[in-house]
């Protein structure tokens, strides 16, 4: 017989539940755990942007138009890539607008969230390469903390396993109606028949975390810039990701027999491993007069020191007309002289 409070010993538990209601508003933890990882790379990004050079608010700026656009992306390559889910006799293609039930393809928020980012940049006058390297460890430090929202959801998980970190994982539907999931409130410690499983959630966040501390290294050691930070994440990121996905059991798309972000994770790892390579010889970082945009303000003149436009002349002196470097008995021999010639009849002028 099933002993929940030993499967506690040897195993992690699930949450119980993925949602709790305020009232008749749904918290849902899938969607807390997304915004604070969003806080997270905003905060962090800033830091690593003034450092740089950049004026301060910028990040904030980027992020009005890159994450509404990266979770657009996202969620429009987690429908089209797992579109089974949404379209077909007995789905309710509604249901792709249900971002908060879990669903975002980070590919499709990097895609969209960039020309969301593209768009800002260019209107601030600042190179989009300077901005995703700065934004590089945060982004994979959100993406670990999105994995949250994942165990939460019971969702994202491997094969069955005997391993002391297994997951078990719960029933959260209507026996009777496998389409009712009972909004995410487990009826239970009613293990799945597979469980304990590999929590892949949990080797994808530690992964990210790894990717993170990796990336800043190389930055601080190696002074990347011109986008080679954001080729070495998203190089980390796909290597990472193409083992753990294999070990995922959860229903997926296949082509040639492997699941289709299988295949992504190898072409997005070549594209960032070329980019990296291609951009070697640009040199040292970008320089952070170059990070400050079209809307940074020079230091103001100060009031002791005369415009250059000025229309006001100094009166002439004699000092004026002397070289630079005359000893002063030269500079007052030479007034002298000026004045003494100046004070000299003038010959009488030809006449006509």
């Amino acid at each position: 017989m099933y002993s929940a409070s030993a499967a506690f010993l040897a195993t992690i538990p699930s949450p119980d539940r993925g949602v709790w209601h305020l009232g008749f508003i749904p918290i849902r933890a899938y969607a807390l755990c997304i915004i604070a990882g969003i806080i997270v790379a905003l905060w962090w990004g800033e830091r690593r942007w003034v450092a740089r050079g950049g004026t301060k608010g910028t990040v904030v700026d980027v992020a009005v138009f890159a994450v509404p656009f990266g979770l657009v992306g996202g969620r429009l390559y987690h429908v089209i890539t797992d579109n089974q889910l949404y379209f077909g006799p007995g789905k309710n293609p509604l249901d792709a607008l249900k971002i908060w039930d879990g669903g975002l393809g980070i590919w499709g928020a990097i895609a969209l969230g960039g020309v969301g980012a593209l768009i800002a940049c260019r209107r601030k006058g600042i190179p989009l390469p300077a901005m995703a390297d700065t934004l590089a460890p945060g982004i994979v430090v959100a993406q670990g903390i999105g994995r949250l929202g994942n165990y939460f959801n019971q969702e994202l998980y491997g094969a069955h396993t005997d391993l002391p970190w297994g997951l078990e994982i719960y029933q959260r539907f209507n026996p009777d109606d496998p389409n009712n999931l009972l909004n995410g409130v487990a009826t239970g410690h009613i293990p799945l028949p597979n469980s304990p499983v590999h929590p892949t959630f949990l080797y994808e966040l530690l992964w990210n975390f790894a990717v993170a501390a990796l990336v800043v290294w190389a930055d601080r050691k190696f002074k990347l810039g011109h986008g080679r930070v954001f080729a070495l994440y998203v190089a980390g990121y796909t290597a990472g990701r193409f083992w753990i996905e294999l070990m995922r059991t959860d229903d997926a798309n296949h082509i040639l027999g492997l699941r289709v972000n299988v295949w992504t994770s190898i072409l997005v790892f070549l594209g960032a491993v070329i980019a990296f390579v291609l951009t070697r010889n640009r040199g040292p970082r970008e320089a952070p007069e170059t990070l400050r945009g079209k809307d940074f303000e020079a230091e103001p003149v100060s009031a002791d020191v005369a415009p250059a436009d000025a229309t006001e002349a100094e009166p002439e002196s004699a000092e004026t007309h002397a070289e630079v470097g005359a000893a002063p008995d030269t500079v007052r021999d030479t007034a002298v002289d000026k004045a003494t010639a100046s004070d000299e009849p003038k010959p009488d002028a030809p006449a006509s």
